[in-house]
């Protein structure tokens, strides 16, 4: 497959580092959350977030318009850092909490249901990763 665009960032410093994309429109300071660190930041887990929701939300959009179902949507992203016990290490789980309005919680529930399945997120992390999805219709 051809890609259809790449985006570029850099990290340099781990987690209490940068991050910058290659156009500069990210370009954030890294803090380790509860490390009592003064420094204001993101982390990477609140990227990850951004990222799935926003990738999420346009999957969940893009089914609804392929079944001609005219709806407005917000996909808060959640993403915990866990203690891996199988190998001592660090793991991520996400929870997505979807509000659609426009259909039923029947609907909204199928919706969802579909986005996860086309999401590249979804797809990405699929069978990785532990993925809760809170499906709300308003």
């Amino acid at each position: 497959m051809k890609p259809l665009f790449t985006s570029y960032a850099t990290a340099k410093g781990g987690r209490e580092g940068h991050v910058k994309s290659d156009d500069g429109i990210i370009d954030l300071d890294l803090v380790m959350p509860g490390s009592g660190s003064s420094k204001k930041g993101s982390n990477p887990e609140q990227l990850f977030a951004a990222g799935y929701a926003a990738c999420y939300d346009g999957a969940l959009n893009l089914t609804a318009k392929k079944q001609k179902k005219d709806i407005d949507s917000e996909v808060i992203g959640a993403v915990s850092l866990l203690k891996d016990e199988s190998d001592g290490g660090f793991k991520i789980q996400v929870e997505l909490d979807v509000v659609v309005k426009g259909v039923s919680q029947e609907e909204a529930e199928a919706l969802t249901k579909e986005a996860h399945q086309v999401c590249p997120y979804s797809k990405a992390t699929r069978g990785n990763i532990d993925v809760t999805i809170k499906t709300t219709a308003k």
